[in-house]
């Protein structure tokens, strides 16, 4: 699996954790014509419900380390390295502040094109 699919993985199945399950349909109920399409994940709150006890210190609104951190996900450099590269980073590798911003950015501009719902003031402009 992707680093990237780790990371939507970990926010969706917490935000699909958190949901209720919709009741059954009635045995004799007819078939729906069209599956409803999937709700977007409110990717802001679902961070803000993981961030609770110790990683309530946590910056992951702008720190791709701590928001890796947040999902137990593995931050080392490394592994950001590979999420770089997986995301199409054209910069040097070397775990500057500026790939760290820009792999923020890019988590939350990916997690806001595959159906979550990110906050315009954590977006880019």
């Amino acid at each position: 699996m992707s680093i990237f699919g780790a990371i939507k993985d970990a926010i969706f199945g917490h935000a699909a954790a958190a949901a209720t399950p919709a009741e059954a349909p009635a045995a004799d109920a007819a078939p729906a014509a069209e599956a409803p399409a999937a709700p977007e994940v409110d990717v802001d709150a679902v961070l803000t419900g993981l961030a609770t006890g110790d990683k309530a210190e946590l910056n992951y609104k702008t720190s791709i380390v701590d928001l890796m951190t947040l999902l137990d996900i593995d931050h080392s450099l490394a592994h950001r390295e590979d999420l770089a590269k997986e995301l199409g980073y054209t910069g040097e590798l070397n775990g500057s502040a500026e790939m760290n911003e820009w792999l923020h950015q890019e988590v939350l501009e990916q997690l806001a094109k595959n159906g979550g719902k990110v906050p315009a003031d954590l977006l880019k402009a």
